[in-house]
């Protein structure tokens, strides 16, 4: 986890895709439009937030998304839970998560195994991350590393 909150994230990548002239969107299903609901609320999101996608249902990742049907707790399908985001939403920048948010294990996978698929459609980077916690402090964990990893993403897009 990073030491900025989740308002300071929301600031930097603000002023980050606005200054590069970049959009970012995500596609959420363990979070449910939190990393959204995050990226709403920071300064001028109208112009450089497109929008996000909340596929918590599988036949919403698969369809929507464009998600090839199987598990989806893995890095296949955050990375085209991410691919799909960024061609509905034409985004510049994109992220998108998956996982098993607890109590117990899904899919095989332990609670808080967490996929995070980022960066720029056709160069995503799909990370694994276990949190521990609650499921609520699954989901606080992977806002914060997801809002963290499209600032990184902005920043170095802007190189």
């Amino acid at each position: 986890m990073t030491t900025e909150s989740i308002t300071e994230l929301g600031e930097r990548i603000a002023d980050l895709a606005a200054s590069a002239g970049m959009t970012v969107a995500v596609a959420e299903s363990l979070t449910s439009g939190a990393i959204a609901s995050a990226l709403g609320a920071s300064p001028q999101a109208g112009d450089w937030f497109a929008g996000g996608v909340v596929a918590y249902s599988e036949h919403v990742k698969f369809d929507v998304l464009g998600v090839t049907p199987g598990p989806v707790i893995t890095a296949r399908c955050a990375e085209q839970m991410a691919a799909g985001a960024g061609r509905l939403l034409s985004a510049d920048v994109v992220a998108a998560v998956t996982g098993a948010g607890g109590p117990g294990d899904q899919e095989g996978r332990p609670e808080g195994t967490v996929f995070l698929a980022h960066g720029r459609p056709g160069a995503l980077t799909v990370d694994e991350h276990h949190f521990d916690g609650d499921p609520g402090e699954v989901v606080h964990a992977t806002v914060d590393a997801a809002l963290a990893a499209l600032a990184r993403d902005l920043e170095e897009a802007r190189r």
